[in-house]
């Protein structure tokens, strides 16, 4: 089995951009703050956890499993949802961690699903 190969694709910033980058990066590694500091200081606005994370992934795998049980292939779901097929791919292989609800509600109506949100306690 081979690796996989990772393509990196150059990004085209500014001079300023990249010098603002390479400063804050500089910041973080001299000064390393905690989680709760980059909250405080507004360097960090949104946190995700894990479980936040997991969870977004069991409803892609979900969605995967009910396209395959449809006999839908990808591109098929190019088709119905508007989207390309990398972005389809990756929704499915949970190599986009925090995708819109816009997104989820797109992907699940291509299956003739909707996506609810509830309420519960955390527990």
């Amino acid at each position: 089995m081979s690796k996989a190969k990772r393509i990196h694709r150059q990004r085209k910033q500014t001079p300023e951009q990249e010098a603002e980058e390479r400063a804050v990066r500089e910041k973080f590694q001299k000064e390393k703050p905690s989680l709760q500091e980059l909250i405080d200081s507004g360097d960090l606005a949104e946190v995700s956890t894990m479980g936040d994370y997991w969870e977004i992934q069991r409803t892609f795998a979900a969605f995967k499993s009910l396209r395959e049980e449809q006999g839908l292939s990808i591109t098929d779901m190019c088709e119905r949802t508007g989207m390309d097929r990398a972005a389809v791919s990756r929704l499915e292989n949970g190599q986009i961690a925090n995708p819109t609800i816009n997104t989820m509600n797109r992907y699940a109506r291509a299956l003739g699903k909707r996506v609810m949100v509830s309420l519960t306690d955390e527990g």
